[in-house]
Order: C-alpha cells, then structure tokens, then sequence
C-alpha cells in the first residue's frame, strides 16, 4: 500500500498531470471535502475502474457554506483521509488552501441555472454558486478525462453535469450510486454529528422515501404522498422538513407521471441536516 501523491498547489498539480498525459495515460478526478467515508471510496473505486490515474480532491470549499453554516465544524481529518485514499488505491491527493483557491481579490462567481432552481436553493441560496465556482476551477487546474460525483447529492450533480455542458468543459460527468450503510441510511461526513438515538431516527428517512416513490409509482396523488412522507419524518423524529419534492431525473423540472423522476427530501435532525433521494419510476395509467 503507497500513499498517494499529495500537492498543494496548481502547479504541482498540473506537473503531475502533464507527466501523465505525456505517457499517455487518462485521468479521473473525485471532488471532495474530505472525512472520507465508504461512500467517497466507492467513487475513488469508481474513477480507478475507468481511467489509468486517480485524483481527489480535497478542500472544505467556503464559498458555499452560508455564514450561519458549520464551516469552523465540518470535520477535518487528513491523516485519516490520506490513509484511506493509500488503502483504496488512489494516485493523487490534491490539497489546496483557501488562499490558493481564492487568492487576494478573487472576485469571480458561477450562476447555474436550470436544475439549481428550488429545493436546496430555497434554503441554501448561495450554495450551488459555490459549487459550480469550485468544481469549475478544479476542472480548470486538472482537466481531468472525467469526474465522479455520489447520486447522494442528487441536485448538485446535476447541477455540475449543467455547468459543463454550459460552459462545454471538456470533462464526462459520472454519477455513482448512493452507497448505504446497512440499516439504508446514505453516507455522509455529517453523519459523524449524530448520536445514537438520532442515527435510529436519521435511517428512517430513506424508509419513508422508498414508501412515498412506491406510491408515487402506483398512481397516488403527488402533494398527497409528498405530504404525508413529510408528516411522516415529523413523526419519526425529525425536528424539520424542508421539503419533500419528486423532479424529473434529468432537469429537475416538475415530475410528471410519464417521467422518470427522483424524490428528494431534506430534513433536520437537532443541528444536523441530511438529504437524501431515491428513484420514483414512471408511471402510464
């Protein structure tokens, strides 16, 4: 087992990457914020089954954290991280600081469209424009061949595959299914928040998920099912919903029932919160 490689700067970077493609070998990228768990390593698993050379990122991005947010508490854990990266056979560990991300008088933001529109950015409002800067940048100091984001984070991921096709940033955007601990609950860095008593409400939530898109399925009314399922986290345990939604799976326009489409929910577990999304198959009477 060898650690990977591990560089602070673009320029690093971008000589480790210049070496590469002069041998002629393809390059995938996993963007993360670090406190790696089982669900960041499928993705590095993911990148090292469909390129030649793996890179991930890691940078706790400010920019879309919102001043009341858990920026100063979001878990940090480099030595752990670079152990699991070592472990799942990742070539290289990107580690910027902020000052090299956002050097003195950064001054640029990316806006997102389409598929950023409600859910998150209702409550989160300038959390996607922090993504597509960041993940704009890193696709910019890397070009990697492609880049791997978890179905988790189901809005984002479509947000970054719009930010691409926009701007035509010449990286394949590939989604990875949401990897689960053994009681359904999506893996998070956050999850590290949660006491016992909350993990046994936290893993109820996709339960309801699945119960509200197999009624969707079976022809049941929307805002009566997305209703309900939002009761329902209430009863379970959770101090707050902030929506319980079913988009269609590619813009994340409104579901219509000859559609494919994703539920999506957020909800609040004390100061802890967690989203998650599951599939809702078409439905043709």
């Amino acid at each position: 087992m060898s650690q990977p490689v591990v560089v602070d700067t673009v320029v690093a970077l971008r000589a480790q990457i210049r070496d590469w493609r002069l041998h002629g070998l393809s390059v995938a990228m996993v963007p993360t914020m670090g406190a790696l768990h089982d669900g960041h390593i499928s993705l590095v698993r993911a990148a090292l089954s469909t390129a030649d050379r793996c890179i991930v990122s890691i940078f706790v991005n400010p920019a879309q954290f919102a001043p009341t947010e858990d920026l100063d508490k979001y878990p940090r854990q480099m030595a752990r991280d670079l152990d699991r990266l070592a472990e799942a056979g990742a070539h290289l560990a990107f580690t910027p600081t902020v000052s090299e991300m956002y050097p003195t008088g950064f001054a640029t933001k990316i806006s997102v469209g389409g598929p950023s529109a409600g859910l998150e950015s209702d409550f989160r409002p300038t959390f996607f424009q922090g993504v597509a800067t960041v993940v704009a940048k890193l696709f910019l100091q890397a070009l990697p061949d492609r880049a791997i984001f978890g179905e988790k984070d189901y809005q984002q991921l479509c947000v970054v595959r719009k930010l691409c096709r926009d701007l035509d940033l010449p990286v394949d955007i590939v989604g990875a299914p949401t990897v689960r601990d053994g009681h359904g609950l999506a893996m998070s860095s956050r999850n590290a928040y949660l006491g016992a008593a909350e993990l046994g409400v936290a893993r109820q939530l996709n339960v309801i998920l699945r119960q509200a898109a197999a009624a969707l399925a079976a022809g049941t009314d929307e805002s009566s099912v997305t209703a309900k399922a939002a009761a329902a986290l209430l009863e379970a345990g959770f101090d707050r919903v902030d929506y319980v939604a079913a988009r269609e799976s590619l813009t994340l326009a409104p579901w219509r029932r000859a559609s494919d489409g994703r539920l999506l929910a957020a909800a609040w577990l004390g100061r802890t919160r967690l989203i998650d999304n599951v599939e809702v198959s078409s439905f043709i009477p």
